[in-house]
């Protein structure tokens, strides 16, 4: 029997506004002319011409500062009237029709079909610059525009306010004369952009200053987070006190909250409807489609003088929706075991060396160990994050990875979690949930090599439910890793709730009379790797309450690429990985499968991706930087060369594991050198 089967892997702040530009998504897209000088409209790709195009899909806009000068409060998000003008006259010359709340709302109901290529465009903070520039244009235009305001910065009459986490005065925002003015005038929605909640709060005991309507404030004099009580009350008596300031002045209630920094989680969007706001905008990436929930529509975030060629692109990506999958994932995969250490300096130092090693080698997503396993044993005993189930080994996570978003490059931090492999505290009672393997007599077959909950106890699902919820809770971030030890081998589960959900589904509870049928044996192993994979896109549902775009991705043993009979051996399936998960990380890697012949070993995995639709976008060649059977490093040159030629077959998402900070390991001008034979733009 293949030693696979029983092997695992032993070694288990920019500003606020800038990092938000890690939810713009695709910020770096195919290279455009971004200068302001007027483009020969006539030159720029129609969008109509191009195939796939989903005409029907809704496209929100944000702007920030439309000023002619270079005096801009946020230079990284100000255009001039010239390109403004020239984006609104690009839009009309290619047909896209600019629509207004009224009639997103009505559309919604089914009371009106929008036009094809409809446009809803939006304006942030209500700088004075708005009233003076562009106003006039969307008036003469008669454009509707929602401006979305900051009551906190409005009420005083003078003097400076406190503008995010810096100070402004006052006269740079507009007044609530022009404000009415504009709002009668019947171009202008008034939204909301929250009473205070444009700015950082304390998201951690390291101090880190977070988006405030996403982040559980941390005391640190109490060193406690906010309950989620007390944070629900705190996001309600925002929103509450922003609607009724712009009433006192004379404004209507706003129906739309435009989320600041785009930052927001299901919960924020509940208290919106409850406030009388349908209608909540972010900064995710995507279209957007009416007769669905208008509770967090997308938007594109257009960036300091961006150029029309750059808006049409972003458009386009986004109507053709493109995804993620579209552009090649290169991916660091981090233990924060490394990072760890009792000395909180130290601990920092090695965070610090961390973020300059992700820098120097371009990687664009990081996957970050949620989860400690001191004894090594492929279990999780410890977390890294505040939980109710398992001891904290410190609060480390929410740090490493809003550090990793805003100190670096990466545009996706996925949190690598553990399915079933927890060792609970004696104390838990779903601590003896566990998988048991039925063992055959004279075998040497063994279990998986973890110690896991099984995925039929109601008792053990629901603990691994709250362990999830409070991870979603506790940090931000973009996906999750399912760890390897999402897998039952073709001798498990023998657990008293596994044997009762195979009689259910007419299956024989004697797992040796299964495995002597080819017919029970294939039922069987689609009836588990079903289970599996349920109840991870259920905890990946539950974690989108707090994380809405969240991506998926899972390990998958290299075996189940390479023959379809090993998905016996695992209850893992490529092809159902490839059709429920956003990204199937396979463990590309060959010491640890003792292959003769390394090469032939990614070609035939490679040669099974490709039989599939959609399998080179969605799955991703884990490579292994570290030999665990001889406990020596993979050299960095053999990594390259590997990355460069999966490159050159047409694999498009590398990754590989571990990242050893502490040895340098693998090196980081091989690798960026590596990564960057692959371009970073989108491929449709």
């Amino acid at each position: 029997m293949n030693t696979a089967r029983s092997l695992h892997v032993l070694s288990v702040c920019l500003s606020i506004i800038l990092s938000s530009t890690a939810h713009k998504g695709f910020a770096e897209e195919i290279t455009v002319n971004n200068a302001t000088s007027t483009p020969d409209i006539s030159s720029v790709q129609n969008v109509e011409e191009q195939p796939k195009i989903d005409v029907s899909a809704l496209t929100i806009i944000g702007y920030h500062e439309i000023i002619p000068n270079k005096n801009a409060i946020i230079p990284g998000y100000a255009i001039t009237p010239q390109d403004l003008t020239l984006h609104l006259d690009w839009l009309e010359h290619n047909g896209y029709h600019f629509i207004s709340v009224d009639q997103l709302i009505k559309a919604n109901e089914g009371k009106i079909k929008l036009p094809a290529k409809p446009v809803l465009l939006t304006v942030d903070d209500g700088y004075q610059s708005f009233y003076q520039y562009a106003y006039p244009i969307f008036k003469a235009r008669k454009i509707p525009v929602v401006l979305s305001v900051v009551g906190s910065w409005l009420e005083p009459k003078s003097g400076m306010v406190q503008f995010g986490d810096d100070q402004l005065d006052r006269s740079k925002l507009l007044s609530w004369a022009e404000l009415k003015e504009m709002q009668n005038s019947g171009y202008v929605e008034i939204g909301s952009h929250s009473y205070n909640l444009h700015h950082g709060v304390m998201g951690n005991p390291q101090g880190n200053s977070e988006p405030a309507a996403i982040t559980r404030i941390y005391n640190a004099k109490t060193k406690k987070y906010e309950t989620d009580q007390e944070y629900a009350a705190r996001i309600y008596q925002d929103l509450k006190k922003n609607n009724e300031v712009l009433k006192a002045h004379g404004l209507k209630s706003p129906r739309v909250m435009v989320w600041p920094y785009g930052r927001y989680n299901l919960e924020t969007v509940k208290i919106a409807k409850q406030l009388g706001m349908p209608i909540t905008i972010t900064l995710d990436d995507g279209p957007d489609h009416v007769g669905k929930s208008l509770g967090h529509l997308n938007r594109i975030l257009v960036e300091r003088n961006e150029s029309t060629d750059a808006l049409a692109q972003d458009i386009q990506n986004r109507l053709m929706n493109l995804t993620d999958n579209n552009r090649p994932q290169k991916v660091m995969h981090v233990d924060l075991d490394y990072i760890y250490d009792k000395d909180p300096a130290q601990q920092e130092r090695n965070l610090s060396h961390l973020l300059d090693r992700i820098n120097a080698m371009g990687v664009k997503t990081v996957y970050l160990q949620a989860f400690a396993d001191p004894d090594a044993d492929g279990s999780a005993d410890m977390v890294y994050f505040p939980n109710h189930y398992l001891p904290m080994r410190a609060d480390l996570f929410n740090r490493v990875s809003w550090q990793i978003q805003t100190r670096t490059t990466v545009q996706r931090v996925y949190a690598w979690m553990p399915l079933l492999a927890w060792d609970l505290p004696a104390k838990n009672p779903a601590a003896k949930a566990l998988v048991v393997t039925q063992q055959p007599k004279a075998s040497d077959h063994l279990n998986m090599g973890y110690k896991r909950l099984s995925p039929y106890s109601p008792l053990a699902r629901k603990t691994i439910e709250g362990i999830y919820n409070d991870l979603a809770k506790s940090a931000s971030f973009d996906g999750i890793l399912f760890h390897d030890d999402t897998t039952l081998s073709d001798y498990e589960d023998a657990s008293p709730d596994a044997l009762n959900a195979y009689a259910k589904a007419g299956l024989p509870t004697d797992l040796e009379q299964i495995r002597q049928n080819d017919a029970l044996l294939s039922k069987w192993t689609a009836l588990k790797t079903r289970t599996i994979d349920d109840f991870a896109m259920q905890l990946a549902q539950q974690v989108r309450y707090y994380q809405p775009f969240l991506l998926t991705a899972r390990n998958l043993y290299a075996q189940v690429a390479l023959s379809p009979y090993a998905e016996n051996w695992y209850s893992q399936s490529l092809e159902q990985s490839l059709n429920r998960y956003d990204f199937t990380a396979i463990m590309a890697m060959p010491y640890m499968e003792q292959a003769k012949d390394p090469n032939q070993f990614y070609n035939n995995i490679l040669k099974r991706v490709k039989s599939y639709p959609n399998g080179i976008m969605k799955t991703v060649f884990e490579l292994q930087a570290q030999n665990w059977r001889t406990q020596q490093p993979v050299p960095s040159e053999e990594i390259s060369n590997t990355i460069k030629s999966l490159y050159q077959q047409g694999a498009m998402h590398i990754a590989y594991y571990p990242d050893d900070p502490i040895k340098d390991h693998p090196d980081t001008d091989i690798m960026r050198d590596a990564f960057a034979v692959k371009p970073n733009r989108l491929v449709p």
